[in-house]
């Protein structure tokens, strides 16, 4: 089987996503790649994907479910019985129920999932006070994860069809668990540091942040994606919630232990 171009479909706050999704597409060696990209999108303009091609979703792990916000914009992005690939990014505690979720979001859009992975990227919370997964995807990540485009390549190719390809199984429960609990909890500013540059407005995904005289940040929008602290070039923007700063704790005592992308094929 083979397949006229790839689409990589990423949801990817903090670029994460978007650079092992990459590698993927680099080791399946497609003539053209096109890039998707979710984070930013929303306008409510439906994406197809053609029976020909094949696509990539690339999505970050909040507590062990697909981002609420990826799999809402997710839903717009339509195949025609189109192979795809999965792959979910946890910031090296656990990605559980995440890879099922996908699969699940996107077969009921018209695809036919035939391979996943699931990669570690640094955590979004990480700082240098704090590092969780700090560097990841590493450069050993991105080899892994070109390989893993290579071995996929080789899986269609042996195959006639998508019907041909054996059917894909994942980890996960069904019903899945609960996802991240609502909470108001949000980045704040630091004023002293801030040049109202705009930048943090211009990075948050779902629009939580507006920048006039000063920055207000509306909590209960935001999905502490984290986006807003990467962005910000003078370092105003930072997580200084009681809860947020316990959970940073709670994951670099217990999940400091490097661990491994997991692979999926066929």
């Amino acid at each position: 089987m083979d397949f006229n171009s790839v689409t990589c479909i990423t949801y990817s706050p903090t670029r994460t996503s978007y650079r092992i999704v990459s590698a993927v597409a680099a080791g399946l060696g497609a003539g053209a790649t096109l890039d998707v990209d979710l984070t930013l999108r929303r306008v409510g303009v439906k994406v197809a994907v053609a029976a020909e091609d094949l696509a990539v979703f690339g999505v970050p792990v909040y507590a062990g479910r697909v981002a609420a916000t990826a799999v809402e914009r997710m839903r717009l992005v339509k195949g025609q019985d189109t192979p795809a690939v999965l792959v979910a990014i946890y910031g090296n505690r656990a990605y559980e129920d995440a890879l099922a979720e996908l699969a699940d979001l996107v077969s009921a859009s018209g695809f036919v999932p035939v391979a996943a992975a699931a990669f570690i990227g640094e955590h979004s919370f990480s700082t240098e006070a704090v590092p969780l997964a700090a560097g990841r995807p590493d450069a050993h990540d991105l080899e892994l994860a070109v390989a893993f485009g290579r071995d996929v390549r080789a899986i269609l190719g042996a195959a006639a069809g998508v019907a041909d390809v054996a059917p894909l199984v994942v980890p996960g429960n069904r019903p899945y668990r609960k996802g991240v609990r609502e909470t108001d909890s949000a980045p704040e500013t630091l004023s002293d540091l801030c040049t109202l540059c705009g930048k943090c407005a211009d990075a948050c995904p779902v629009g939580a942040v507006t920048v006039l005289d000063s920055v207000e940040t509306d909590g209960w929008a935001c999905t502490l994606c984290c986006a807003c602290t990467r962005a910000c070039p003078t370092g105003a923007r930072v997580l200084n919630d009681a809860g947020v700063l316990r959970t940073m704790q709670w994951l670099a005592r217990e999940y400091s232990a490097r661990k491994a992308p997991e692979l999926f094929l066929p």
